[in-house]
């Protein structure tokens, strides 16, 4: 087998490549390959409404299955690359040899995995892909005890939807706070005070030091000493890049595979998106880093297709995330990495207001707690890098669309 394109991984990003070479003219064979045995689609609602049962699967697939077929583009589902041969363009996989003539990896990553004692335990839960959720409703019972390991959005998403549903959860984070990586203190202790008050146990500054089978259930042992029995294990610690097919063939890279500003592998004719790139970021102070969103994911596929028809551009778009909880809608715009300030804009008390980060008196970042309008209004902010007075910032009547630059 021979393409002109050969996209690996069917998430947001593999779509989106493969949606965007040809909206841009691209006439070349191309061919998606994709570990799932599912045509692509959305992974955002795995923790939130597909895990709450209020959307089906068919309702999250990207593109409907016609639209790969009357846009040429082939799909080959449950199918896994086991080595690239960047010097003669050609993949292993379990479907045999494909030869390629550029290829983009689109893999993201797999859960990271435990790594205490009984981490081999069965029944262990993660959250990435469909099988996963299906795995875990299957687990489910009412009433169950749940344990969520890791207080980022995946681990507190499943939370808020398993309280919903009526279970008993407990959240442990090894770090002295939740969402830790991603936000500011005073989001933290917001959202902390939202889950209790919905009935979700929050345990903070205490790992998981080991698990042990207790009949049908679990009982975890933290680092601090304390136990808990749970019918039932989350594991949401964060993923790992899925690129070792790359660095064995001798890409750049570590903590994902590294490219250039155009999306670029240090191998020749093979591109990286999305969650499993890294890359120099201008909006956190050009540190390379790797996003895991998917609007990183959509954003650097158009700077692929650009780069493979001809009309070259380097990626560079503000970073945006978002995350449902409850009633809470949190939209993110920007990276608060290396802030220095950070006003308060509305009251936390009405579940609607804003967190701005400023680094050196310029806006960097928000977060926007059910506050769509500041979230939309924000995003101009800190693509230029503007300064705004810390009082007009913190009035409410004050819109943010007032200082954007001219």
């Amino acid at each position: 087998m021979q393409f002109d394109v050969v996209i690996v991984g069917g998430g947001h990003g593999g779509a989106a490549q493969a949606a965007q070479l040809r909206q841009r003219g691209f006439t070349g064979s191309l061919v998606i390959i994709t570990a799932e045995p599912e045509l692509p689609y959305e992974r955002p609602p795995l923790s939130k409404e597909y895990l709450a049962g209020e959307k089906s699967f068919e309702r999250m697939l990207l593109r409907p299955p016609a639209f790969w077929a009357e846009r040429a583009v082939e799909v080959m589902t449950a199918t896994r690359v086991t080595a690239v041969d960047a010097a003669v363009h050609r993949l292993e996989t379990t479907a045999g040899d494909i030869g390629y003539g550029r290829l983009v990896w689109a893999t993201g990553g797999d859960p990271r995995k435990l790594s205490c004692p009984g981490h081999e335990l069965p029944g262990l839960h993660a959250i990435r892909t469909r099988a996963d959720v299906d795995a875990l409703k299957a687990d489910l019972r009412p009433e169950s005890r749940v344990l969520v390991v890791g207080g980022g959005y995946i681990g507190l998403e499943s939370a808020a939807v398993l309280r919903k549903l009526g279970h008993s959860v407990t959240v442990i984070e090894a770090m002295d706070r939740v969402l830790a990586r991603v936000a500011g203190p005073e989001l933290s202790a917001f959202y902390e005070a939202e889950h209790r008050a919905h009935g979700v146990e929050i345990v903070t500054g205490a790992g998981l030091a080991s698990l042990a089978a207790a009949g049908d259930a679990k009982l975890a042992t933290l680092t601090d000493g304390r136990q808990i029995v749970a019918d039932v294990v989350i594991v949401g610690i964060g993923i790992v890049p899925a690129v070792a097919p790359l660095l064995a063939a001798g890409a750049t890279g570590g903590n994902g595979v590294w490219v250039d500003d155009h999306c670029r592998t240090s191998l020749p004719d093979v591109f990286a998106i999305g969650d499993c790139a890294l890359h120099a970021n201008a909006f956190a102070g050009g540190a390379e880093i790797r996003l895991e969103s998917v609007q990183n994911a959509a954003d650097m596929a158009i700077s692929v297709a650009r780069a493979i028809t001809g009309d070259p551009a380097p990626y560079h778009a503000v970073p945006w995330f978002w995350s449902n909880q409850y009633d809470l809608r949190l939209q993110t715009m920007g990276l608060s990495i290396g802030h220095d300030q950070t006003v308060l804009r509305g009251d936390p008390a009405t579940r609607s207001f804003s967190l701005i980060y400023l680094k050196a008196g310029k806006v960097i970042a928000l977060d926007c707690v059910n506050a769509a309008r500041d979230y939309v209004q924000g995003k101009a902010l800190v693509e230029k890098g503007v300064a705004v007075p810390v009082e007009a910032l913190a009035d409410t009547a004050t819109l943010l669309k007032a200082w954007h630059p001219a």
